[in-house]
């Protein structure tokens, strides 16, 4: 009977494609330890798409269009919708002005898909979350523009930083509006045969590489 491995021979690497420091910020959170490696690519609309299934398309390019052989790829992608129509990154201030009227004193929602590759297979899921905003002014929605936090944001605000304070309530996973739902991720690992012992990730127990 082969040795068991021992802890560090278990450890696996774990690559993030994408370049958002709240995602690198997240999986730091709890324990994870990775490089990031942005994938660049094509994040346009299908004619058709349906929101939920366009995060989901993009997490999945994001994973499969890093080569990182024997590490675990994660891609993630988050929307905005408000009314139906997707909010991106505001192009200036002005269109992020814009925005938060529109999100002043509504729900909206944000969806955050999340995938996961390890050698040939590619798992993913993502999570739908209710945002309500407290009503804002024009004096508000000045300010917080001039912070310059809603401009690389989807939606033009972000709930880990100024934004917190213009948010009246979150139905659902708060990590997920961040931008990577970390439930959902440890439990697709697990679903890769890999685990989260609140630590870096490993093989599961009586696993061995290839």
């Amino acid at each position: 009977m082969p040795p068991l491995p021992n802890e560090d021979e278990k450890r696996v690497p774990v690559v993030l494609a994408s370049q958002s420091p709240r995602r690198r910020q997240l999986l730091s959170l709890i324990g994870i330890e990775h490089d990031v490696r942005p994938a660049n690519i094509d994040e346009s609309y299908f004619a058709g798409e349906e929101p939920r299934a366009h995060a989901l398309r993009l997490a999945r390019g994001k994973a499969e269009a890093i080569a990182a052989p024997g590490a675990v790829t994660i891609g993630s992608d988050t929307i905005v919708i408000l009314d139906g129509e997707l909010l991106g990154k505001p192009a200036d201030a002005a269109e992020a002005a814009i925005t938060l009227r529109r999100l002043s004193g509504r729900a909206h929602t944000v969806i955050t898909a999340v995938a996961v590759r390890w050698r040939d297979q590619l798992v993913a899921d993502a999570e739908e979350v209710t945002v309500t905003f407290r009503a804002l002014s024009d004096a508000d929605i000045d300010a917080y523009v001039a912070t310059g936090e809603p401009m690389d944001k989807a939606g033009a605000y972000g709930i880990q930083g100024y934004g917190a304070t213009i948010v009246e309530r979150v139905d659902g996973d708060y990590f997920a509006v961040m931008g990577l739902p970390l439930n959902r991720l440890t439990r697709l690992l697990e679903s890769l045969g890999l685990e989260y012992p609140f630590g870096p990730v490993r093989l599961r127990q009586g696993r061995v590489t290839a």
